[in-house]
């Protein structure tokens, strides 16, 4: 049982901690931006986290979820036609967010082989649609065995370097390391944060329907929210001493190791490496979940996504994350808002 519970764990944090993870990005955009009080949202978006993907988990096994239309239709509704037409186009745009993501985690892998080993952007992008493609044609099977093989690993080494960072600065003068940025919606936006997440994440759960039992699902929700606070304070950690304006920075962290830890450089590229495929590989079966036709054409569907996101792939990975994932957060929030709303006394089947 707790090989299971570590399985489904590694497969979410796998997931979570992707191109824009991994790279510092999405740390500096929701956290750091907003100095000392972006670690206290860190903390209350990883709790938010816990409790949404409990919520979410149980709803799903509680109704035997096969999409997230299905989803969509038993947290909103079907008793009326505008609730029905909320529906269709949530799903829309829900789908729309999972594929943009799918194309940012293509740009951030070609973007990084392109700046340190001067692949060519194309070339680089390539590589991940092909890996991609292979491991999706195992289904759920190839993406767990994946996580569970990758994603354990990666978490060593983002501790490592939080734990290498941290041993720099005078925890007692922190004030003096962080950019104090005067913002008031910090709290907003660790919310943003969980919400986007989400949109990701519950394809994930859906795709996970078989496996999971409900006496599980409180384990595996502790497990991520405490796994997820903790590696993004590493991450937040390594960018505290970078010494130039970070939104200049495509991938901060990179930059952060680069000229503090050269020797960590290589294996920390490793491991934003595998964080990108991991969480393509979480996206992609999240796409594949939710096309509704048979398994056959649903590859033939993703092969076409694959090719396409190679073009697109151009446009660039930190301006990608800084134009959509806000947007999407507040997409998110009606969503969240309907989770958290929705009670979860009744007792679940166990499968």
């Amino acid at each position: 049982m707790l090989k299971e519970i570590n399985k489904i764990t590694f497969v979410l944090i796998g997931a979570l901690i992707g191109a824009g993870f991994a790279s510092g990005q999405e740390i500096y955009l929701f956290f750091f931006s907003y100095g000392l009080k972006g670690i206290i949202g860190i903390f209350i978006s990883s709790i938010l986290f816990g409790i949404a993907i409990y919520k979410v988990f149980y709803i799903i096994i509680k109704n035997d979820i096969q999409s997230y239309k299905q989803f969509l239709e038993t947290i909103i509704g079907t008793d009326s036609k505008i609730k029905k037409s909320i529906i269709q186009i949530f799903n829309i745009i829900i789908n729309l967010f999972i594929l943009v993501t799918f194309f940012i985690m293509i740009a951030g892998f070609g973007t990084y082989l392109a700046e340190n080993i001067h692949i060519p952007q194309t070339i680089g992008s390539s590589i991940l649609a092909i890996l991609c493609i292979i491991i999706l044609s195992k289904e759920i099977k190839g993406m767990v065995k994946v996580s569970e093989g990758i994603v354990p690993i990666l978490m060593i080494f983002i501790i490592i370097i939080g734990i290498m960072s941290l041993k720099e600065i005078d925890i007692t003068n922190l004030q003096y390391y962080v950019i104090q940025i005067q913002h008031t919606n910090w709290l907003i936006s660790s919310v943003l944060y969980t919400s986007y997440n989400m949109i990701l994440l519950i394809p994930v759960l859906i795709s996970l329907n078989k496996i999971i039992k409900q006496k599980q699902i409180a384990k595996i929700s502790i497990r991520v929210s405490i796994i997820t606070s903790i590696l993004a304070i590493c991450i937040y950690s390594a960018m505290i001493k970078i010494d130039v304006d970070i939104q200049l920075l495509e991938m901060p962290i990179t930059y952060a190791i680069t000229t503090r830890f050269p020797y960590l450089k290589m294996i920390y590229g490793v491991v934003i490496l595998a964080s990108i495929l991991t969480t393509a590989i979480s996206l992609g079966a999240g796409l594949l979940q939710n096309i509704e036709t048979k398994q056959t054409t649903k590859m033939k569907i993703f092969i076409a996504i694959c090719i396409i996101s190679i073009p697109i792939s151009t446009i660039g990975f930190a301006r990608l994350i800084e134009l959509l994932y806000p947007i999407f957060g507040y997409l998110g929030l009606v969503q969240i808002l309907k989770i958290f709303t929705m009670k979860t006394v009744e007792k679940t089947k166990n499968i």
